[in-house]
């Protein structure tokens, strides 16, 4: 015999210890194996099908450069260009040492390579300038180079004062590094701890070659895939060897991290960031509408108890069918109580109001089986359909999501009927004093009767209304969007999208051989919509032969400056006062024959010097740090910048090489937008125009946008899918279409309703909150079929029933239960909430207001009876 709601119910009222036990098994079973299988993956692109073109587009280019695969970037940025270049120098070598923690670490824009030839890069006017400007600083270059301390300063400076007393040059031209040292000693002697660049000093006014103060270090981290955060060991990695170095806001330097790995770890842990608040919050409220339905604490209990155990073996089915949740999929956890609470609200208020008329618990509850079997069937089939319906799509994320709740109401329905009717029993609960139902709405319930035709003809504007502002819907599937903007790693990204050399709104191409990619190259080079072609070859500097002989020429006059036969041992404070002293009154003397302006910034100097001359050691020390260490950073480079060579594809290393042609001689082209890269109209042109020209395309500007389409569709097919289902579903158990049309029409209202709210409230619809409309179908069906069922018997007064309590405080439960994920500090997470109480509360309003009025009197051939109960 084939088990029926009633029966199962019937059974477990006969053996309701039995029950329990199973219950129990089950119950401990499924929390073994949520402790041995628990999984999730915070990867939003797993949200999409791989079998979707430009998802297979992107494992393309991941097959072929693995490299730029599970990247974690280390963005350092410092008050000057020696202190960002000597972190990244030190940050780099010491990661590069840590094993444990990177595969790889390579600098995109810094080493020896690029250090040695950067200066072929710029243009030629730009070399001619950078060398122009070293030739000019050689005077005090020889000094500095012999002695790199604050000797060295101070005779580099004697140096230039005898220039001045020579007539070989005047006090103005000397001004520039005379303000530039008094303003960084003043600053050091007040605790300030200033940074000094000897680069920006030594560059030429207007040259168009600006030393960098932000510098990268991409990293591939060894993840561990046992943790819900991979990559959190490894960023705590970079994070302490950051700390061990002082690279500090206190040393003038920021390190951030960014990328896909601490973006993917940042998600989960905003996900966690209040996870109890919301919990609380959810719990707190379920259990106040819970008595407020039930008016009983046990009641409360035993339907709490039913939830708690349902979700626990739901959990272990979900991991069992899917193998981990993912980031939509998880929203199961509120799904399942705000739906399956339903079950449990429905039978207990039923059970009420039997009790209330007189019938004995175990009559109660199997009257109210036989009453409910079949809008409780009919509700959990509607919703397993509405989320099945995604099974087909391409929308993995909602689909997986699908399986695992429709799956859960199955598990919701059948503890509903076999384990709280034997906790019900067990418990005894008291009979309920007074109506079960709301006596007090017997006058809405005859306005709805009169007014019938005017809530319908106002309900029928509302939906006209919302129609009309369909074409201002938003639809956000950016997946960036669903992150926190004030977590690190996004603030990181946001900074970096908007330099324009270092956004990460570029298009990757894949050309199969070097041939198509040169043609390619040339193709979108000339597009408006792409500022440039990053390939192999941009790696080449053009005209290189005017560029090396300035480099050389330059080479040859400062080569004995820059690499002295002697270097002065490092001094001791005594040496360093003494020649700080002499300085300070070198400068006294030469600033008193320019009384006037030319002679203020010596002065200032001078000042400067002597404060320093009566400072402590350790205040001279920290000034001579100041000073010596970026002149190291920079003397280096000079000397590797001078020691460019011509360069071609065979010199290139091979890491760079390696970046942009796969072993298989497929070649990687890198396409940067032209125009505002945050602008997501400029961000659409570029895609479009950079498709017309390959399909063979990836990066973010090609996801955002084909996973938009793609969701999009999803929806499309899934809701005439959904549809479909359902309506045979209705009309399978109804056997009338108008009762069919009668269950649907609301539905459909609510849904129209809700994104007309959307409109209003500024709410675009995303990733996350999207998955609002298959419940809300799901839900609504659910609440409506309570009241066409009830209707199709006969029954009158709907809102003053039982029927109304019920469906009013499951609809209650349900919004608390959703709506506390409004309180998460996860965007998506939170829109989820608000777009879901939303609908909640439009499902609520239609089932509640112009379901009754829509239904109308009940059918001549029903017997009408005075009160409504549940079912």
């Amino acid at each position: 015999m084939r088990p029926t709601p009633t029966s199962l119910v019937a059974a477990s009222v006969r053996r309701p210890w039995l029950t329990l036990a199973i219950g129990l098994v089950l119950t401990l079973g499924a929390l073994f194996v949520n402790a041995q299988r628990m999984a999730m993956t915070t990867d939003t692109a797993a949200l999409i099908s791989s079998s979707v073109g430009w998802r297979q587009q992107e494992q393309r280019m991941e097959a072929a450069f693995p490299q730029l695969r599970d990247a974690m970037l280390i963005i350092i940025d410092g008050d000057t260009p020696e202190r960002a270049e000597g972190a990244t120098v030190q940050l780099a070598a010491k990661l590069a040492e840590d094993s444990a923690h990177f595969r790889r670490v390579t600098r995109p824009d810094g080493g020896d390579f690029f250090a040695r030839e950067g200066l072929l890069y710029s243009s030629t006017n730009e070399v001619r300038s950078a060398t122009r400007a070293m030739v000019d600083a050689q005077p005090l270059l020889g000094p500095l180079a012999a002695d790199p301390s604050l000797r060295g300063v101070s005779g580099a400076l004697s140096t230039m004062l005898d220039g001045v007393d020579a007539g070989e040059t005047s006090l103005s031209r000397v001004g520039k590094p005379f303000k530039a040292l008094a303003s960084a000693i003043d600053g050091s002697l007040d605790g300030k701890n200033p940074g000094f660049s000897w680069q920006k000093l030594f560059a030429e006014d207007g040259s168009a070659v600006a030393p960098p103060t932000r510098r990268l270090i991409l990293v591939q981290p060894v993840l561990d895939h046992s943790a819900l955060m991979p990559g959190e060991a490894a960023s705590e990695a970079v994070q302490a060897a950051a700390k061990a170095l002082s690279l500090d806001a206190a040393h003038g330097v920021s390190v951030k991290l960014t990328g896909e790995v601490p973006l993917a770890d940042e998600e989960f842990a905003t996900l966690q960031e209040n996870i109890g608040l919301v919990a609380i919050v959810m719990l707190g409220a379920m259990l106040l509408t819970l008595w407020l339905a039930t008016r009983s604490v046990k009641l409360v209990g035993a339907i709490m108890i039913t939830i708690i155990a349902g979700l626990i073996v739901t959990t272990a089915v979900g991991l069992l069918a899917i193998g981990r949740f993912n980031l939509i999929s998880v929203a199961f956890i509120p799904l399942f109580v705000g739906l399956g609470v339903d079950f449990g609200i429905q039978i207990c208020v039923r059970y009420n109001a039997e009790r209330a008329e007189g019938a004995e618990p175990a009559a109660a509850l199997r009257q109210a089986a036989a009453a409910l079997a079949a809008p409780l069937t009919l509700a959990a089939g509607a919703i397993f359909l509405g989320f099945g319906a995604f099974l087909p799509t391409a929308y993995v994320g909602i689909a997986e999501l699908g399986v695992i709740a429709g799956l859960g109401m199955v598990v919701a329905l059948l503890f509903s009927l076999t384990l709280l009717p034997a906790l019900v029993l067990l418990l005894k609960p008291g009979s309920p004093r007074g109506d079960v139902g709301f006596t007090q709405l017997a006058p809405a319930d005859r306005f709805l009767e009169r007014r019938r035709g005017a809530v319908l003809w106002a309900f029928a504007l509302a939906m006209a209304a919302s129609i009309a502002t369909l074409p201002w819907v938003v639809f956000d599937f950016n997946p960036l969007h669903l992150r926190d903007p004030e977590a690190p790693a996004m603030r990181a990204l946001g900074d970096l999208t908007r330099d324009p050399d270092r956004t990460p709104n570029t298009i990757d191409v894949l050309a199969r051989n070097e041939a198509e990619a040169h043609q390619l190259v040339q193709k979108l080079a000339k597009l408006p919509e792409v500022a440039r072609v990053i390939s192999v070859d941009s790696f080449v500097p053009e005209d290189q032969a005017p560029k090396l002989a300035l480099v050389q020429d330059a080479s040859t006059l400062l080569d004995l400056t820059l690499n002295p036969f002697d270097i002065t041992p490092p001094p001791g404070d005594a040496e360093m006062q003494a020649a700080v002293s002499a300085t300070a009154q070198r400068l006294q003397t030469v600033a008193a024959k320019h009384p006037g302006a030319e002679g203020a910034d010596a002065r200032a100097l001078a000042k400067a010097f002597d404060r320093l001359a009566k400072a402590t050691p350790a205040q001279r020390e920290q000034v001579n740090a100041m000073l010596s260490q970026p002149l190291g950073v920079m003397l280096d480079q000079m000397r590797l910048a001078l020691q460019a060579a011509p360069v071609d594809r065979a010199s290139l290393p091979a890491e760079i090489t390696r970046d942009w042609i796969a072993p298989d001689g497929r070649v990687r082209l890198q396409v940067f937008p032209s125009g505002n890269a945050n602008d997501n109209r400029v961000i659409h042109r570029f895609r479009d125009a950079v498709a017309a020209v390959t399909p063979a395309i990836s990066g973010l500007p090609v996801a955002t946008q084909a996973a938009a389409s793609t969701v999009a569709g999803a929806f499309v097919q899934a809701g005439v899918i959904a549809f479909l289902l359902v309506s045979v579903l209705l009309f399978l158990v109804l056997r009338d279409a108008k009762e069919v049309a009668f269950t649907l029409a609301p539905v459909v209202l609510s849904i129209f309703l809700t994104l007309g709210s959307c409109v209003v409230i500024g709410q675009p619809i995303n990733f996350a909150n999207i998955i609002a409309f298959p419940l809300l179908f799901g839900v609504g069906v659910a609440f409506h079929i309570y009241f066409v069922m009830a209707w199709r018997d006969g029954a009158t007064g709907l809102l003053q029933s039982s029927l109304a309590r019920a469906v009013l405080f499951s609809a209650f439960a349900t919004g608390t239960a959703f709506g506390s994920l409004w309180l998460s500090h996860h965007p998506g997470t939170a829109s989820m909430g608000k777009i879901l109480m939303i609908s909640l509360i439009w499902t609520l309003i239609c089932a509640l207001v112009f379901e009754p009025a829509l239904l109308g009197p009940p059918r001549a051939k029903a017997q009408p009876r005075a009160k409504a109960k549940p079912g």
